[in-house]
């Protein structure tokens, strides 16, 4: 009898992080980093367990758990077999529920909770084969990788056959390429010294300490208040001198003629690129602050619903770098999409990271976009945040500003069993009110 998944289960894993205002921007000055988490439990003979989460930064993050609960009944009783050997159908019937697309369709919450569940099923599809999720995907045939994309809304932008011919020319080389990532790793940059609650003498040592750690490119929020963003960019560029790379983060927060001016005063600080200027989902705004804020690049994609919305930025010429995230695309199958769409229109990816979890899995992405779709570094880093990495069995691994690939099998998202009871919202201990201390709401 082949394996099924017996069980579905999510939880509502919440981490503190307010107290001490890390991961704080100008629209989120508080976020507590959390997980609408999965597990799928199964009676596979070796005992595998899928484990799986979408990001969230604290409220609403019942109503990502909520979602999953409402989509399990699509994988509870899956057969192990027949879902690795067609992920894309599988794919397409946890994003294409006829009812709950009403309340979708492939974006918001829903969208978020499939991206939980399929991150959950990679997991475990990758710890069935003994291969981290990065390895698994680039020991795949370029046929079989265009068939987990649903091109539906993307022949337009890249055909499967384009797709499919990108992934053969990046067989030439995919191996030495592999040994590359294992000997000296993936470029990163870091964020951690430039959160916007943090004070000016914490911001120095930060930058200092990153420096003697190797790290060569830096992130800071901006977006609260113009002269402050100068002050404070003047204060790290200081910092970092003139030779490393600075890169600025509005999370959002102007409207596109206030971006526009604001970049243009924050340009004296040569930043590398302006990130989420202004909504996420105005696309032709994005285009009109590009064709303005030139040679600062623009950046976005964190927020970006679904693989439509990158097609479409792509098509506007409206980012210089994509950012996609780990868990607002509904997992691999879309990201392939957007990775494979993005070397058609020469634009790199680097991808969001920084919340809880979502170093661990954007790891994986980064690595495969190089080995085999890519196969170039030029203008790619990924986020790195030093938050959080201890409540994982295996988390990143970080040499001299780099992550070294992931080795052990899966997707690097299971979460040790303490962390999970410690951190369960409301009433794990880290919730109790002995311990909540001072909020900042």
């Amino acid at each position: 009898m082949t394996a099924r998944i017996t069980q579905v289960t999510a939880r509502d894993i919440r981490f503190p992080t307010s107290r001490q205002l890390d991961g704080s921007d100008a629209m989120n000055p508080a976020p507590d980093y959390s997980a609408a988490y999965v597990i799928l439990e199964t009676d596979h003979p070796e005992g595998h367990a899928g484990h799986g989460m979408t990001f969230t930064i604290g409220r609403g993050n019942e109503l990502c758990v909520a979602a999953i609960e409402s989509l399990a009944p699509l994988l509870d009783g899956q057969e192990l077999d027949a879902a690795f050997a067609d992920m894309g159908a599988i794919w397409r019937r946890v994003t294409g529920d006829s009812q709950l697309r009403w309340v979708g369709p492939e974006k918001g919450v829903v969208h978020l909770a499939a991206a939980a569940l399929m991150n959950a099923l990679w997991d475990l599809y990758a710890k069935a084969e003994g291969k981290p999720v990065w390895r698994l995907l680039a020991d795949m045939t370029p046929e079989q990788v265009v068939t987990l994309v649903d091109w539906r809304y993307l022949r337009d932008a890249l055909t499967p056959e384009d797709a499919e011919a990108i992934l053969e020319r990046r067989l030439q080389g995919k191996t030495e390429r592999i040994a590359e990532m294992e000997r000296d790793g993936y470029p990163a940059y870091t964020t951690s010294a430039g959160w916007l609650g943090y004070s000016d003498d914490k911001m120095r040592e930060l930058a200092r300490a990153a420096i003697a750690q190797g790290w060569s490119h830096f992130k800071m929020k901006v977006g609260a208040d113009i002269e402050d963003d100068l002050r404070r960019a003047a204060l790290l560029r200081e910092e970092i001198g003139p030779d490393r790379k600075l890169m600025m983060d509005a999370n959002q927060v102007w409207g596109v003629a206030e971006a526009i001016a604001n970049t243009a005063h924050l340009a004296t600080y040569d930043p590398w690129w302006m990130e989420e200027p202004t909504s996420p989902d105005d696309i032709l705004g994005h285009a009109a602050i590009a064709r303005a804020v030139a040679p600062v690049a623009i950046a976005t994609g964190e927020h970006c619903h679904n693989a439509v919305m990158f097609k479409q930025l792509f098509q506007a010429g409206a980012i210089r770098f994509c950012q996609l995230d780990s868990c607002r695309l509904a997992s691999l199958n879309e990201i392939i999409a957007v990775l494979l769409m993005a070397e058609k229109f020469r634009v790199p990816v680097c991808p969001h990271a920084g919340g809880v979890g979502l170093c661990e899995y954007v790891q994986h992405i980064a690595i495969l976009d190089y080995v085999a779709v890519s196969a170039s570094l030029k203008n790619r880093v990924l986020e790195y945040v030093d938050h959080l990495h201890e409540h994982f069995l295996d988390p990143v691994v970080i040499k001299d500003g780099r992550y070294m690939p992931p080795t052990a099998p899966g997707y690097s998202i299971t979460m040790k069993p303490k962390s999970l009871h410690q951190h369960a919202y409301p009433n794990g201990s880290a919730w109790r009110p002995a311990n909540r201390g001072v909020q900042v709401r």
